[in-house]
Protein backbone atom coordinates (compact mmCIF):
# COMPACT_ATOMS: atom_id res chain seq x y z
CA UNK A 1 0.00 0.00 0.00
CA UNK A 2 2.96 1.95 0.70
CA UNK A 3 3.61 2.32 -3.39
CA UNK A 4 0.00 3.10 -3.76
CA UNK A 5 0.26 5.90 -0.95
CA UNK A 6 2.96 7.36 -2.43
CA UNK A 7 1.27 8.40 -5.46
CA UNK A 8 -1.79 9.44 -4.09
CA UNK A 9 -0.18 11.61 -1.39
CA UNK A 10 1.78 13.02 -4.38
CA UNK A 11 -1.38 14.16 -6.71
CA UNK A 12 0.36 11.99 -9.42
CA UNK A 13 -1.53 8.91 -10.22
CA UNK A 14 -1.01 8.92 -14.50
CA UNK A 15 2.05 8.22 -15.83
CA UNK A 16 5.28 9.66 -14.27
CA UNK A 17 7.52 9.02 -11.16
CA UNK A 18 6.34 5.58 -10.93
CA UNK A 19 5.90 4.32 -14.33
CA UNK A 20 9.54 5.62 -14.79
CA UNK A 21 10.32 3.12 -11.60
CA UNK A 22 8.83 0.15 -12.96
CA UNK A 23 10.22 0.73 -16.34
CA UNK A 24 13.58 0.80 -14.74
CA UNK A 25 13.12 -1.60 -12.64
CA UNK A 26 12.04 -4.05 -15.16
CA UNK A 27 15.12 -3.28 -17.67
CA UNK A 28 16.95 -3.73 -14.15
CA UNK A 29 15.26 -7.40 -13.89
CA UNK A 30 15.62 -8.85 -17.52
CA UNK A 31 18.69 -6.96 -18.63
CA UNK A 32 17.01 -5.56 -21.39
CA UNK A 33 17.80 -2.38 -22.78
CA UNK A 34 14.37 -0.63 -22.71
CA UNK A 35 10.92 -1.17 -21.47
CA UNK A 36 7.88 0.79 -21.93
CA UNK A 37 5.50 0.81 -19.79
CA UNK A 38 1.69 0.72 -21.17
CA UNK A 39 -2.15 0.01 -20.11
CA UNK A 40 -2.30 -3.71 -21.32
CA UNK A 41 -0.14 -6.46 -23.09
CA UNK A 42 -2.86 -5.42 -26.03
CA UNK A 43 -1.44 -2.44 -26.31
CA UNK A 44 2.01 -3.46 -25.97
CA UNK A 45 1.52 -6.00 -28.81
CA UNK A 46 -0.15 -3.39 -30.99
CA UNK A 47 2.80 -1.08 -30.16
CA UNK A 48 5.19 -3.80 -31.17
CA UNK A 49 3.46 -4.61 -34.88
CA UNK A 50 2.78 -0.82 -35.44
CA UNK A 51 6.56 0.10 -34.77
CA UNK A 52 7.86 -2.51 -36.67
CA UNK A 53 5.76 -2.11 -39.61
CA UNK A 54 6.20 1.56 -39.44
CA UNK A 55 10.11 1.37 -39.09
CA UNK A 56 10.69 -1.50 -41.12
CA UNK A 57 8.48 -0.43 -44.22
CA UNK A 58 5.68 -3.36 -44.30
CA UNK A 59 2.44 -2.54 -46.38
CA UNK A 60 -1.13 -3.61 -46.20
CA UNK A 61 -1.31 -7.07 -46.76
CA UNK A 62 2.28 -7.83 -45.47
CA UNK A 63 2.26 -11.31 -43.48
CA UNK A 64 3.28 -12.45 -39.80
CA UNK A 65 3.33 -16.11 -38.64
CA UNK A 66 1.64 -16.90 -35.95
CA UNK A 67 -0.16 -19.43 -33.81
CA UNK A 68 -3.97 -20.46 -33.42
CA UNK A 69 -3.51 -21.19 -29.97
CA UNK A 70 -3.27 -18.40 -27.68
CA UNK A 71 -5.43 -15.17 -26.85
CA UNK A 72 -6.82 -13.73 -29.07
CA UNK A 73 -5.21 -10.02 -29.15
CA UNK A 74 -2.45 -11.82 -30.13
CA UNK A 75 -3.37 -12.02 -33.50
CA UNK A 76 -6.27 -9.19 -33.10
CA UNK A 77 -2.62 -6.85 -33.16
CA UNK A 78 -1.89 -8.12 -36.55
CA UNK A 79 -5.11 -7.24 -38.15
CA UNK A 80 -5.21 -3.56 -36.41
CA UNK A 81 -2.25 -2.89 -38.75
CA UNK A 82 -3.60 -4.33 -41.86
CA UNK A 83 -1.31 -7.34 -42.01
CA UNK A 84 -2.48 -11.23 -42.62
CA UNK A 85 -1.77 -13.55 -39.82
CA UNK A 86 -0.68 -16.78 -41.26
CA UNK A 87 -1.35 -19.62 -38.95
CA UNK A 88 1.63 -22.48 -38.61
CA UNK A 89 0.61 -25.18 -36.19
CA UNK A 90 2.48 -25.42 -32.96
CA UNK A 91 4.33 -28.99 -31.49
CA UNK A 92 4.91 -30.72 -28.28
CA UNK A 93 5.20 -27.96 -26.05
CA UNK A 94 2.30 -26.21 -27.61
CA UNK A 95 4.21 -23.26 -28.85
CA UNK A 96 4.63 -22.69 -32.54
CA UNK A 97 6.76 -25.66 -34.87
CA UNK A 98 9.41 -24.72 -36.80
CA UNK A 99 8.96 -26.79 -39.41
CA UNK A 100 5.03 -25.40 -39.56
CA UNK A 101 6.84 -21.90 -39.54
CA UNK A 102 9.25 -23.02 -42.49
CA UNK A 103 6.08 -24.74 -44.51
CA UNK A 104 4.48 -21.16 -44.39
CA UNK A 105 7.22 -18.39 -45.37
CA UNK A 106 6.40 -17.01 -48.58
CA UNK A 107 7.87 -13.88 -50.50
CA UNK A 108 5.21 -11.38 -48.29
CA UNK A 109 6.21 -13.17 -44.64
CA UNK A 110 7.96 -9.77 -42.75
CA UNK A 111 7.56 -11.20 -39.18
CA UNK A 112 6.85 -13.65 -36.73
CA UNK A 113 4.72 -13.47 -34.06
CA UNK A 114 5.97 -16.64 -31.16
CA UNK A 115 3.54 -17.25 -27.99
CA UNK A 116 5.64 -18.10 -24.90
CA UNK A 117 2.10 -20.75 -23.76
CA UNK A 118 2.07 -21.13 -20.17
CA UNK A 119 5.40 -19.37 -19.48
CA UNK A 120 7.30 -22.32 -21.82
CA UNK A 121 9.89 -21.25 -24.83
CA UNK A 122 9.12 -24.19 -27.03
CA UNK A 123 11.93 -24.13 -29.82
CA UNK A 124 12.41 -20.45 -29.82
CA UNK A 125 15.89 -20.96 -30.90
CA UNK A 126 14.74 -22.57 -33.92
CA UNK A 127 12.74 -19.94 -34.85
CA UNK A 128 15.10 -17.14 -34.36
CA UNK A 129 17.68 -19.12 -36.50
CA UNK A 130 14.66 -19.07 -38.93
CA UNK A 131 14.09 -15.33 -38.88
CA UNK A 132 17.23 -14.45 -39.39
CA UNK A 133 18.04 -16.72 -41.81
CA UNK A 134 15.04 -15.16 -43.95
CA UNK A 135 15.38 -11.22 -42.69
CA UNK A 136 12.04 -11.66 -40.68
CA UNK A 137 11.30 -9.62 -37.36
CA UNK A 138 10.29 -11.67 -34.25
CA UNK A 139 7.86 -10.04 -32.01
CA UNK A 140 7.78 -12.42 -28.88
CA UNK A 141 4.56 -12.21 -26.90
CA UNK A 142 5.81 -13.01 -23.64
CA UNK A 143 2.48 -12.44 -21.59
CA UNK A 144 3.05 -15.39 -19.78
CA UNK A 145 7.28 -15.91 -19.53
CA UNK A 146 7.42 -13.09 -16.81
CA UNK A 147 10.30 -14.96 -14.85
CA UNK A 148 10.83 -17.28 -17.30
CA UNK A 149 15.02 -17.66 -18.37
CA UNK A 150 16.20 -19.26 -21.26
CA UNK A 151 19.34 -19.99 -20.84
CA UNK A 152 20.19 -17.90 -17.67
CA UNK A 153 18.17 -14.86 -19.56
CA UNK A 154 15.17 -13.50 -19.87
CA UNK A 155 14.32 -14.60 -23.62
CA UNK A 156 13.50 -11.09 -24.86
CA UNK A 157 16.78 -10.91 -25.47
CA UNK A 158 16.30 -13.20 -28.80
CA UNK A 159 13.50 -11.07 -30.15
CA UNK A 160 13.09 -7.28 -32.05
CA UNK A 161 10.21 -6.65 -29.50
CA UNK A 162 8.74 -8.57 -26.35
CA UNK A 163 5.61 -7.98 -24.66
CA UNK A 164 4.74 -8.82 -21.51
CA UNK A 165 1.52 -8.53 -19.21
CA UNK A 166 0.73 -7.53 -15.82
CA UNK A 167 -2.88 -8.25 -15.79
CA UNK A 168 -4.87 -9.84 -12.46
CA UNK A 169 -3.71 -13.21 -12.99
CA UNK A 170 -0.41 -12.91 -14.55
CA UNK A 171 2.63 -13.91 -12.35
CA UNK A 172 3.65 -9.93 -11.67
CA UNK A 173 0.09 -9.01 -11.31
CA UNK A 174 -1.93 -5.70 -11.35
CA UNK A 175 -5.29 -4.83 -12.09
CA UNK A 176 -4.29 -4.40 -15.93
CA UNK A 177 -1.08 -3.34 -17.36
CA UNK A 178 1.88 -4.26 -19.74
CA UNK A 179 5.84 -3.64 -21.05
CA UNK A 180 6.65 -3.47 -24.63
CA UNK A 181 10.42 -3.97 -24.99
CA UNK A 182 12.21 -2.72 -28.00
CA UNK A 183 16.25 -3.58 -28.65
CA UNK A 184 16.36 -0.65 -30.94
CA UNK A 185 16.24 2.38 -29.28
CA UNK A 186 14.61 4.52 -32.01
CA UNK A 187 11.89 1.85 -31.86
CA UNK A 188 11.42 2.55 -28.15
CA UNK A 189 11.10 5.92 -28.47
CA UNK A 190 8.61 6.06 -31.57
CA UNK A 191 6.27 3.39 -29.06
CA UNK A 192 6.80 5.95 -26.47
CA UNK A 193 5.14 9.01 -28.73
CA UNK A 194 2.78 6.35 -30.11
CA UNK A 195 1.25 5.42 -26.66
CA UNK A 196 0.57 9.00 -25.67
CA UNK A 197 -1.62 10.19 -28.72
CA UNK A 198 1.66 10.71 -30.93
CA UNK A 199 2.24 14.10 -28.64
CA UNK A 200 6.27 14.34 -28.35
CA UNK A 201 6.43 14.78 -24.81
CA UNK A 202 4.38 13.56 -22.26
CA UNK A 203 3.34 15.30 -19.22
CA UNK A 204 4.98 14.64 -16.64
CA UNK A 205 8.01 15.45 -18.70
CA UNK A 206 6.46 18.66 -19.16
CA UNK A 207 5.62 19.50 -15.54
CA UNK A 208 9.74 18.54 -14.05
CA UNK A 209 11.85 21.10 -13.04
CA UNK A 210 9.15 23.32 -11.06
CA UNK A 211 7.34 24.76 -14.15
CA UNK A 212 4.85 23.46 -16.45
CA UNK A 213 6.18 23.97 -20.51
CA UNK A 214 2.24 23.58 -22.10
CA UNK A 215 3.47 23.52 -25.46
CA UNK A 216 3.75 20.17 -26.78
CA UNK A 217 3.70 18.97 -30.99
CA UNK A 218 1.64 15.61 -32.12
CA UNK A 219 4.29 14.18 -34.43
CA UNK A 220 2.04 10.77 -35.39
CA UNK A 221 -1.36 9.35 -35.25
CA UNK A 222 -1.39 7.44 -31.79
CA UNK A 223 -3.52 6.17 -28.89
CA UNK A 224 -4.33 6.02 -25.80
CA UNK A 225 -1.98 3.35 -24.09
CA UNK A 226 -0.01 5.02 -22.01
CA UNK A 227 0.55 3.23 -18.70
CA UNK A 228 -0.44 4.44 -15.11
CA UNK A 229 1.29 5.63 -11.60
CA UNK A 230 -1.19 3.18 -9.59
CA UNK A 231 -0.86 0.42 -11.92
CA UNK A 232 2.92 0.82 -12.16
CA UNK A 233 3.25 1.03 -7.88
CA UNK A 234 1.41 -3.06 -8.07
CA UNK A 235 3.88 -4.04 -10.81
CA UNK A 236 6.81 -2.91 -8.41
CA UNK A 237 5.73 -4.79 -5.63
CA UNK A 238 4.91 -8.06 -7.52
CA UNK A 239 7.96 -7.50 -8.80
CA UNK A 240 9.50 -7.91 -5.18
CA UNK A 241 8.17 -11.54 -5.31
CA UNK A 242 8.20 -12.61 -8.56
CA UNK A 243 10.99 -14.95 -8.00
CA UNK A 244 9.52 -16.73 -4.96
CA UNK A 245 5.87 -16.97 -6.45
CA UNK A 246 7.33 -18.49 -9.55
CA UNK A 247 9.74 -20.84 -7.55
CA UNK A 248 6.43 -22.22 -6.13
CA UNK A 249 4.59 -22.89 -9.03
CA UNK A 250 7.31 -24.46 -9.99
CA UNK A 251 7.53 -26.47 -7.49
CA UNK A 252 3.66 -27.41 -7.77
CA UNK A 253 3.99 -28.42 -11.39
CA UNK A 254 6.22 -30.83 -10.85
CA UNK A 255 4.08 -32.00 -8.05
CA UNK A 256 1.51 -32.06 -10.90
CA UNK A 257 3.41 -33.73 -13.19
CA UNK A 258 4.72 -36.82 -10.96
CA UNK A 259 0.98 -37.54 -9.30
CA UNK A 260 -0.41 -37.50 -13.07
CA UNK A 261 2.49 -39.37 -14.77
CA UNK A 262 1.78 -42.29 -12.37
CA UNK A 263 -1.36 -42.28 -13.78
CA UNK A 264 -0.54 -41.89 -17.46
CA UNK A 265 -1.50 -38.47 -17.70
CA UNK A 266 1.13 -35.96 -19.65
CA UNK A 267 1.43 -32.66 -18.41
CA UNK A 268 2.95 -30.24 -21.74
CA UNK A 269 6.66 -29.87 -20.95
CA UNK A 270 9.06 -27.23 -20.18
CA UNK A 271 11.72 -27.08 -23.13
CA UNK A 272 14.94 -27.93 -22.98
CA UNK A 273 17.32 -24.93 -21.36
CA UNK A 274 14.25 -23.26 -20.37
CA UNK A 275 13.44 -22.10 -16.37
CA UNK A 276 9.65 -21.58 -17.32
CA UNK A 277 7.62 -19.32 -15.21
CA UNK A 278 4.95 -22.30 -15.11
CA UNK A 279 1.83 -19.31 -15.44
CA UNK A 280 0.27 -22.41 -16.79
CA UNK A 281 0.45 -26.25 -15.66
CA UNK A 282 -1.53 -28.21 -18.91
CA UNK A 283 -2.53 -31.40 -19.07
CA UNK A 284 -3.98 -33.31 -21.92
CA UNK A 285 -6.97 -35.55 -21.16
CA UNK A 286 -9.39 -37.23 -23.70
CA UNK A 287 -12.83 -36.46 -22.14
CA UNK A 288 -12.32 -32.78 -20.91
CA UNK A 289 -15.72 -31.90 -20.44
CA UNK A 290 -16.28 -34.53 -17.73
CA UNK A 291 -13.14 -33.83 -15.86
CA UNK A 292 -14.05 -30.25 -15.57
CA UNK A 293 -17.47 -30.68 -14.67
CA UNK A 294 -16.24 -33.22 -11.99
CA UNK A 295 -13.46 -30.90 -11.03
CA UNK A 296 -15.96 -27.92 -10.90
CA UNK A 297 -18.65 -30.33 -8.15
CA UNK A 298 -15.08 -30.13 -5.84
CA UNK A 299 -15.28 -25.92 -6.11
CA UNK A 300 -11.96 -26.30 -8.19
CA UNK A 301 -12.47 -24.32 -11.32
CA UNK A 302 -9.70 -25.68 -13.99
CA UNK A 303 -8.88 -23.07 -17.12
CA UNK A 304 -9.01 -24.05 -20.97
CA UNK A 305 -6.20 -21.88 -22.30
CA UNK A 306 -6.67 -21.44 -25.42
CA UNK A 307 -10.05 -22.35 -27.62
CA UNK A 308 -8.41 -22.54 -31.34
CA UNK A 309 -8.67 -19.27 -32.90
CA UNK A 310 -9.11 -20.32 -36.10
CA UNK A 311 -12.97 -21.19 -34.77
CA UNK A 312 -13.17 -17.17 -34.78
CA UNK A 313 -15.34 -15.78 -38.04
CA UNK A 314 -12.05 -13.30 -38.47
CA UNK A 315 -9.95 -16.08 -38.77
CA UNK A 316 -11.94 -19.00 -40.58
CA UNK A 317 -10.49 -18.91 -43.45
CA UNK A 318 -7.69 -21.14 -41.96
CA UNK A 319 -9.84 -23.67 -40.60
CA UNK A 320 -7.94 -26.89 -40.69
CA UNK A 321 -4.99 -26.16 -41.65
CA UNK A 322 -3.10 -26.41 -38.30
CA UNK A 323 -4.10 -29.94 -36.63
CA UNK A 324 -1.78 -30.44 -33.43
CA UNK A 325 -3.32 -27.13 -32.41
CA UNK A 326 -6.80 -27.84 -33.14
CA UNK A 327 -6.14 -31.26 -31.41
CA UNK A 328 -4.75 -29.60 -28.61
CA UNK A 329 -7.54 -26.95 -28.19
CA UNK A 330 -10.00 -29.83 -27.60
CA UNK A 331 -7.48 -31.80 -25.14
CA UNK A 332 -5.58 -28.99 -22.84
CA UNK A 333 -6.69 -28.30 -19.07
CA UNK A 334 -5.03 -25.79 -17.42
CA UNK A 335 -4.88 -26.36 -13.53
CA UNK A 336 -4.67 -24.70 -10.51
CA UNK A 337 -1.20 -23.30 -10.20
CA UNK A 338 -0.10 -20.06 -8.39
CA UNK A 339 1.68 -19.61 -5.06
CA UNK A 340 -1.62 -20.36 -2.47
CA UNK A 341 -1.84 -23.69 -4.18
CA UNK A 342 -0.80 -26.44 -1.70
CA UNK A 343 0.96 -29.98 -1.98
CA UNK A 344 -2.83 -31.31 -0.73
CA UNK A 345 -4.42 -29.60 -3.41
CA UNK A 346 -2.95 -30.38 -5.95
CA UNK A 347 -3.36 -33.84 -5.03
CA UNK A 348 -7.03 -33.28 -4.65
CA UNK A 349 -6.58 -32.00 -7.99
CA UNK A 350 -4.85 -34.93 -9.70
CA UNK A 351 -6.71 -37.60 -8.24
CA UNK A 352 -10.36 -36.57 -9.57
CA UNK A 353 -8.47 -35.70 -12.82
CA UNK A 354 -7.19 -39.86 -12.49
CA UNK A 355 -10.63 -40.72 -11.49
CA UNK A 356 -13.01 -38.90 -14.25
CA UNK A 357 -10.06 -38.39 -17.11
CA UNK A 358 -8.77 -40.60 -19.52
CA UNK A 359 -5.48 -39.98 -20.62
CA UNK A 360 -4.23 -38.21 -24.13
CA UNK A 361 -0.81 -38.25 -26.29
CA UNK A 362 0.63 -34.50 -26.07
CA UNK A 363 0.59 -35.00 -29.98
CA UNK A 364 -2.30 -35.82 -31.98
CA UNK A 365 -1.75 -39.46 -33.52
CA UNK A 366 -4.96 -39.02 -35.66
Amino acid sequence: MSQIRECLEDGWTGSGHKTLEIEQAWRDYTGLPHAHFVNSATAALHLAVRVLKEQRGWHSGDEVITTPITFVSTNHAILYEGLSPVFADVDEYACLSPESVLSQLTPRTRAVMFVGLGGRTGRLEEIVDICRANGLSLILDAAHLAGTKFKGEDPGHLADAACYSFQAVKNVPTADSGMVCFIDPEMDALARKLSWLGIDKDTYSRSSGGSYAWMYGVENLGYKYNGNSVMAALALVGLKYLDEDNARRYLINAYYEDLLGLEGFQVVPSSPNCRSSNHLTQVVVENRPKVIRALQEHSIFPGVHYRDNLDYPMYSHAKGSCPQAEYLSHHLLSLPNHYQVTENDAAEVASIIAQSGRPAPLVSRA
